[in-house]
């Protein structure tokens, strides 16, 4: 997916209590340009409504039963990286935010914010940008500061970029970590993103520059 909203933007709600999802989907529902394409209670609903459904955009829950979501969304991310990934949660605990950063989510709101906010995260995330309720994206961004460029990255696009400074192509690098070569090539443009870099030569000059050293 690239950085432009669809005409219509398919969710999916991954929640483990019903009611929470049936009160998101009244309310996005009512947004013209939105459409509900799935709902998910578990990690393993969810997988499977993104790999059969192909939704934009996933809203989902941190506190979840079995594999939590920032764990779901780490998954995400390496699985789908086209995929937004946008967090809901009753806890504004910053250590949550900053891992679910870390494992590639583009946006956190609290569950308590109003529907207009979160219609307004959805939106900005789709459109490619990052979205944090009230006071979080300040301690969030007081945070980054202390850390290196690579530092923001998810353990995904680390290996991506360690990958890169071997000099493998996306096709190898997708045979090594059992990945197609489209989702590569999404992490390689997300890599460019976070790191502000333009071309391919300057992303793998960055790779060799920065590359760990091999276990």
């Amino acid at each position: 997916m690239n950085d432009i909203s669809p005409a219509i933007a398919r969710l999916l709600l991954v929640d483990d209590h019903p009611l929470v999802r049936d009160g998101l989907r009244a309310h996005l529902e009512a947004v013209r340009h939105f459409e509900v394409v799935g709902e998910a209670g578990d990690a393993q609903q969810a997988l499977a409504l993104a790999a059969s459904e192909t939704p934009h955009l996933v809203l989902m829950d941190v506190g979840m039963n079995g594999m939590n979501g920032i764990a779901l969304a780490g998954l995400f991310h390496e699985r789908f990286p086209a995929i937004r990934v946008l967090m809901l949660s009753m806890h504004d605990n910053l250590e949550y935010v900053t891992q679910a950063v870390r494992a590639g989510a583009s946006g956190y709101v609290l569950k308590d914010s109003p529907a207009t906010e979160i219609i307004q995260a959805i939106g900005a995330v789709l459109d490619g940008k990052t979205f944090f309720s009230a006071g979080l994206g300040a301690r969030l961004i007081q945070a980054s500061a202390m850390q290196s460029p690579v530092e923001r990255l998810t353990p995904r696009e680390r290996d991506i970029l360690d990958a890169l400074a071997e000099g493998l192509s996306s096709k190898q690098i997708a045979q090594r970590n059992d990945l197609s070569v489209r989702t590569v090539e999404t992490h390689r443009l997300n890599l460019k993103r976070k790191l502000d870099i333009e071309g391919q030569a300057e992303l793998i000059k960055f790779a060799v520059e920065n590359r760990r050293a091999k276990r």
